[in-house]
Order: C-alpha cells, then sequence, then structure tokens
C-alpha cells in the first residue's frame, strides 16, 4: 500500500483560499484536489477520478500550492530526454556548417550516421531533423519543379484540358427474360 500524503498547514490553506476565490473549474479542482486528500482523508486515486483528473495531476496541484507564488510550471514541455547539451550540439555541428559555407550540398544521412557514431547507439532520423531545426538549420532552395517538366507544355495542357473530367460511361447490355 502507498503511503498517505502528509499536508502541511500551510499548504491545505492555501488550498481553501483558491477554494474560496476560484474563478475557474481548473483552479476550482486545483484546490479541491487538495482537500479532499488533506481535510476529507480520500485516497488520491479516488479524488482524481471524483474530479476527473489523473492521480499524478493531483501531487502536481500539491507541488503547485507548496512553494512560493508563481512558482507553478504553466507547461510541461521542454527537452528532459536530450543525449547532448545545445552547446554539444553546436559544437557537433560546426564541420558541416563549414562545409555548407563552403557551397557544398549537406544531405541529412551523413550527419545522421555521424550523430549515431558520436552516441554510440542507435537514434531516429526526426531525432537529426529535429536537432538542425533547433540550431537554424533549413532547405535553401525548395524542390518545388521536376528537373525534367516544361513550364509552356503546362500551360498549354492547363488552358486545352475540359474544366470537368468524368468517367466513362459503362453501358450495361440489358436482356429480357422469357418466363
Amino acid at each position: 500500500m502507498a503511503r498517505a500524503p502528509r499536508f502541511t498547514e500551510e499548504e491545505v490553506s492555501k488550498a481553501r483560499q483558491l477554494r474560496d476565490g476560484a474563478a475557474t473549474v481548473r483552479e476550482l479542482r486545483r484546490a479541491l484536489s487538495v482537500l479532499l486528500v488533506a481535510d476529507v482523508g480520500l485516497e488520491a486515486s479516488r479524488a482524481a477520478e471524483l474530479l476527473g483528473i489523473s492521480e499524478r495531476t493531483v501531487f502536481r496541484n500539491r507541488g503547485s500550492l507548496s512553494g512560493p507564488k508563481g512558482s507553478a510550471r504553466s507547461s510541461w514541455g521542454g527537452r528532459r530526454h536530450f543525449t547532448m547539451t545545445l552547446e554539444e550540439e553546436g559544437e557537433f555541428l560546426q564541420p558541416w556548417e563549414a562545409r555548407a559555407l563552403e557551397g557544398g550540398v549537406l544531405s541529412v544521412p551523413p550527419i545522421h550516421a555521424a550523430l549515431v557514431a558520436k552516441l554510440g547507439r542507435s537514434i531516429p532520423v526526426s531525432t537529426t531533423y529535429r536537432l538542425l531545426t533547433r540550431h537554424g538549420w533549413r532547405k535553401v532552395a525548395p524542390d518545388t519543379k521536376h528537373p525534367k517538366g516544361d513550364r509552356e507544355v503546362q500551360e498549354d495542357f492547363k488552358k486545352n484540358s475540359p474544366r470537368l473530367w468524368k468517367p466513362p460511361v459503362r453501358r450495361i447490355r440489358r436482356t429480357s427474360r422469357s418466363a
């Protein structure tokens, strides 16, 4: 069985103040998630079920009330599982940046292979794309046309093609049945 959470009197009083002055449903749920566990004595899972939130949110709400005002995180985003710091990523990209500045054409597969070799384990290619995006790399010239495409032929096709294409009508041959 899990440990019973212990709340300080300060946390409970902050929750009561939040409950009394709640302007939104979110604020009310945050206050009640603490009060149901601290005052009523419900388990966190039961309180979460009653309020329609996850059990983890009950404990997050407690954390938001325990610290000084404004210490609660408004967003849970961020790089929690990074393999290199931003500085290390910048150092890794420096030789590739030098090649790009010389006018060389870079593609992702060699960069990805070098990154896998540096890390010593396999990683998805999307990680390499995100790394390049994070450091401001982008495609310089988009490939928006086919190399064998002829602009005049395309324009001529647009002008002379029917506006609405209709599939050919299949005629079904009906035979009369004799009784």
